[in-house]
């Protein structure tokens, strides 16, 4: 793989620019390979200013630690220039995060200054068109201390070998606590995508205002998947120092919202879920692997 260098992450402002030209549809957006470059940059530190922010707009505490989603965030510039180059095969226009899963195989403290690295891979037919990950590793000297997968899917019009796609999950019953889980009620403002999007620099059009989402079809803004996994791990105050967090994006969370929050101890971490208030609506299925 042939890796690309940078002495400090791209400026969101510049990415945006050239991220333009990747919204034009590109066909029927069918991909027989993904590029294989690597971009990294060597020696990344950390932006204490914006993880103070992004700490507080997800609910983590300062503790010296960062906190397992925030790498995804420094990734999303790194991921968004790989996007905007012609070799890439899908617009991003339309393009669905399904899956997201962080691994932290040991606390890592702000004052550190890692290596993080981005590539593509994993290219896979779907029901719906096609999926692929981009997958995140930090390093610090030749330590491995975070890695995280985001799998997102390229909705396309031609249908692929039905013997080869994904199938269609079966629909789940609504997770319930137990005697050492709980379940909350959370109101999420208005606002958050816009606050979101200052800390994240992901100024997605269907994150910010009621008028921006409606062109892209939905009736309101919704939140960031992100922020809501973010958000949902800062709930725990009990994780060990190595562990795993999947999550499953289901339902988008339209912007005000109530939602509930539940969470349950398992024999080997916690499973959580984030549900429209009130009923069996999922918009997030997570679990936390200890390791």
């Amino acid at each position: 793989m042939a890796e690309q260098n940078f002495k400090e992450l791209p400026k969101m402002h510049t990415t945006y620019a050239n991220v333009i030209k990747s919204l034009i549809p590109h066909g029927d957006n069918r991909a027989g390979a993904l590029p294989d470059s690597v971009y990294a940059v060597d020696k990344l530190a950390i932006d204490q200013n914006n993880l103070r922010d992004y700490r507080r707009i997800c609910g983590f505490i300062d503790d010296g630690r960062v906190p397992p989603t925030y790498f995804a965030v420094l990734s999303q510039t790194l991921q968004m220039n790989m996007m905007a180059k012609p070799d890439f095969p899908f617009a991003m226009l339309g393009l669905v995060h399904l899956e997201n899963s962080v691994t932290q195989y040991r606390p890592i403290f702000d004052t550190e200054t890692v290596k993080m690295s981005v590539r593509l891979d994993n290219l896979t037919p779907h029901d719906k068109g096609q999926t692929f990950d981009f997958i995140t590793e930090v390093h610090i000297d030749d330590e491995l201390v975070w890695q995280g997968t985001s799998t997102y899917l390229s909705r396309q019009k031609k249908p692929v070998d039905e013997r080869t796609v994904k199938s269609v999950p079966e629909s789940v019953a609504r997770l319930e606590p137990d005697d050492n889980g709980w379940a909350e009620l959370i109101n999420i403002p208005e606002d958050i995508g816009r606050r979101y999007a200052f800390v994240s620099g992901d100024f997605n059009l269907i994150h910010l205002h009621p008028l921006s989402a409606r062109a892209f079809g939905f009736p309101k803004a919704i939140a960031h998947g992100m922020w809501s996994k973010a958000a949902s791990i800062a709930q725990f105050y009990d994780l060990p120092k190595a562990y795993r967090v999947d999550v499953s994006f289901k339902t988008p969370i339209f912007l005000p919202s109530k939602i509930d929050f539940v969470a349950r101890q398992e024999s080997d971490g916690r499973a959580f879920a984030l549900y429209a208030a009130g009923t069996e609506k999922p918009h997030l299925l997570g679990k936390i692997t200890f390791l």
